[in-house]
């Protein structure tokens, strides 16, 4: 992208406003040089704002909840990953060629790696919605070995047979081993932070701890699997590479990840000390 023209970029969601990429991908786009806006658009037809893209030469959207499938119909081509996974989160506009990735995976994939070899160890992965099956895809294509633990047994055994791998209903929680235990259920995210997916008593069994969320920072789930001797990772590094991945395509540049996620991250922590936990929240 070497022209100097304002971009126009955007996000579809709905609900929207607590996504945090317009804070940093706006904060990428200038750091790397690129005259941009980027907008985030509360959705209620999807079609219709799909459409909206190629008649406001919007370069590149962010698709989040509840679209990462709906919209796949929508799109002229879409990438082979994302079709494997059924999910699309980034939409590039070739030129009025409406195309679909999925850089989810990958943004797992790549925090993950930076604490950790994925290859041959085993996983529990806790839910079986479309994050699940992005961490799913990602574990697989790097040698991983998942399975799923969900507490809806028809769900996790969809999803496991999508993908080839093991799953186990909610009531054999205590039998399971793994290396690995991640978080891909939204149960911990803010304002509901001290809620947590799993049993406190039964953490130790895991070296390490994953929770993709990332507000708050810390979840319960995490500061528990501290308390029990486990490594952890929170699900910072996740939204910056997703999000680092989504501007390699629009924009055919390498973006500045460790600056990405230090805006990410000092946001984040100005919101806690705005809004520390409440006292009578910490006995629910």
């Amino acid at each position: 992208m070497k022209s100097k023209e304002l971009k126009i970029f955007a996000v579809f969601g709905n609900p929207i406003a607590h996504s945090l990429s317009p804070l940093m991908h706006l904060a990428a786009l200038d750091r790397m040089g690129i005259p941009a806006r980027y907008v985030p658009f509360c959705v209620t037809d999807l079609q219709k704002a799909v459409e909206g893209i190629r008649g406001l030469n919007i370069a590149g959207v962010s698709i989040t909840l509840p679209f990462k499938s709906s919209i796949l119909p929508y799109l002229d081509e879409t990438d082979e990953k994302a079709r494997q996974m059924g999910a699309v989160n980034t939409v590039w506009n070739d030129q009025g060629v409406l195309k679909g990735y999925n850089t989810d995976w990958l943004g797992f994939v790549l925090s993950l790696k930076e604490h950790l070899d994925i290859q041959g160890k085993r996983f529990a992965v806790i839910g079986a919605g479309g994050a699940a099956r992005a961490v799913v895809f990602g574990l697989i294509q790097e040698g991983g070995r998942p399975f799923i633990l969900n507490r809806t047994p028809e769900k996790a055994q969809a999803l496991a047979q999508a993908f080839g791998c093991p799953f186990f209903p909610w009531s054999q929680i205590t039998e399971i081993e793994a290396e690995v235990l991640v978080n891909t259920t939204p149960v911990g995210m803010s304002p509901q932070r001290e809620a947590s997916p799993f049993p406190k008593e039964l953490l130790r069994r895991f070296p390490w701890v994953v929770d993709i969320i990332y507000n708050p920072l810390k979840t319960r789930l995490l500061r528990e699997a501290e308390e029990s001797g486990c490594r952890t990772i929170d699900g910072l590094g996740m939204f910056v590479h997703q999000g680092a991945e989504q501007l390699k395509i629009w924009t055919g540049m390498e973006p500045p990840r460790p600056f990405m996620g230090e805006v990410v991250r000092n946001h984040l922590l100005s919101l806690e000390e705005m809004n520390p936990p409440r006292e009578e929240d910490q006995t629910l």
